[in-house]
């Protein structure tokens, strides 16, 4: 049996296809129910073989340490499974990402796209591979080199349209990102990964009333979307620069941190969010305690460079000490193994999180020249633009707090004259 795109499904039924096109389709426009669909296709079929894989994906893709003895399971399920050449190799590009070596997972699935350009899962979990190790070129230029063999006739040609045009804003070309992202969302309203590539043009061009706009208007992304928590971080981005205090607090109290979220892509939008806030000079009250309490379960993690560092925003600002030397223990440890964390932890997270402590603790000239050198290769442990600007807006706030004057009238001319270079449409 064939899957949407002609590609044969290996331990497939008729049920077990309907549920897995079900999932794919889901995790396309990043719904929250692609997992539940998942396992029913797995259930209908317990020997679908790119259930199993997808089933790995959905887990690994959330960058938790505690999910992945879950994806290595589904891993293990699918590989004692007969399995054919592109459902091997989704399993190869697995087994390395469970094995902490992110680039060349995403290697794999750049070398199995070549042969099966309709792969959609392969071209969107390498997608999100590109972003988490900040590889902004591959962002667009994996889906760029199969984007000719698709037509909107292709079932999932939004998702290659929305795809792309993070990848061309991240590389900033963002009038044709913005072009192809409106298009993305006028095919699928539903696609949030879409929906959230045009406010990121919107955002790093300065257009306030526009992102708000595009955000309050597309109500699609507001409900049962993966990506929900981030896209509303997008929108209370715009009322953050025009000091809008009040909202942007609702708007974490409401959809950015009000259910309490404990995943840690989530986690990372509220640290971020009442770090900004704080910055600027807003109260918070005590909101950093609810926040770190999530964090609290991660801090011995050490999987992900990119959440260490968040996590420990919460951790310094809360005071909790014992929870900030469990994270540099396991950073020591991360920094140990022979895996991609390792350089990841080593080049940015460890002297980032340093950083973080030191702006805390008042330190801001150590603040300072612990940020410094790291600004500059911060994409190596991923992300985007606009989320590591917190790394440039707390290295001007800790040169301006040490009497820096010359440093920080650098900085804001050399920012000020990338804002008019990205204005430009």
């Amino acid at each position: 049996m064939k899957d949407a795109h002609g590609y044969q499904l290996t331990g497939c039924n008729s049920q077990a296809q309907a549920l897995l096109e079900q999932a794919l389709s889901q995790f396309r426009c990043l719904r929250t129910d692609p997992l539940a669909s998942t396992e029913a296709a797995v259930e209908a079929s317990p020997e679908l073989v790119m259930g199993h894989i997808l089933h790995a994906w959905l887990y690994l893709l959330g960058t938790e340490a505690a999910a992945t003895p879950i994806a290595q399971a589904a891993l293990e399920r699918a590989r004692a499974l007969p399995h054919n050449d592109r459902e091997a190799r989704h399993i190869q590009a697995l087994q390395l990402l469970v094995d902490g070596h992110w680039h060349a997972s995403g290697r794999t699935l750049e070398d199995l796209s070549l042969d099966y350009p309709h792969d959609l899962l392969a071209l969107q979990a390498g997608h999100q591979l590109d972003f988490f190790t900040g590889d902004a070129r591959m962002l667009r230029d994996r889906i760029a080199r199969v984007l000719p063999d698709w037509s909107p006739a292709v079932p999932g040609y939004h998702a290659m349209l929305g795809m792309y045009a993070f990848g061309l804003e991240e590389t900033g070309d963002y009038q044709r990102g913005e072009r192809y992202g409106r298009e993305a969302v006028s095919l699928q309203p539903d696609d949030a990964w879409a929906q959230h590539a045009v406010a990121h043009v919107l955002e790093m061009q300065g257009r306030r009333e526009e992102g708000i706009a595009w955000m309050r208007g597309s109500p699609a992304w507001q409900q049962d979307s993966m990506l929900a928590v981030h896209n509303w971080w997008h929108l209370a981005l715009h009322y953050l620069e025009q000091d809008e205090f009040d909202t942007v607090l609702a708007l974490f109290d409401g959809p950015i941190a009000g259910h309490e979220s404990a995943l840690a892509l989530e986690l990372v939008d509220a640290s971020s969010m009442l770090w900004r806030l704080q910055l600027r000079g807003a109260e918070v009250g005590d909101r950093w305690a609810g926040v770190t309490e999530r964090w609290a379960a991660m801090a011995t993690d050490g999987r992900y460079a990119f959440n260490d560092f968040h996590a420990a925003m919460a951790f310094a600002r809360s005071g909790r000490e014992d929870l900030l030397g469990q994270l540099r223990e396991a950073q020591r440890r991360a920094c140990r193994k022979d895996d991609d964390n390792a350089r990841f932890t080593h080049l940015i997270g460890a002297p980032g999180v340093e950083a973080i402590v030191a702006f805390v603790d008042g330190e801001y000239r150590r603040c300072v020249d612990l940020l410094r050198p790291v600004r500059s290769q911060a994409h190596l442990f991923g992300g985007s633009h606009a989320q590591r600007d917190l790394i440039d807006q707390t290295l001007i706030a800790a040169a301006r707090r040490s009497d820096q004057d010359k440093l920080v009238r650098a900085l804001l001319r050399e920012r000020e004259l990338l804002a008019q270079q990205r204005s430009v449409r």
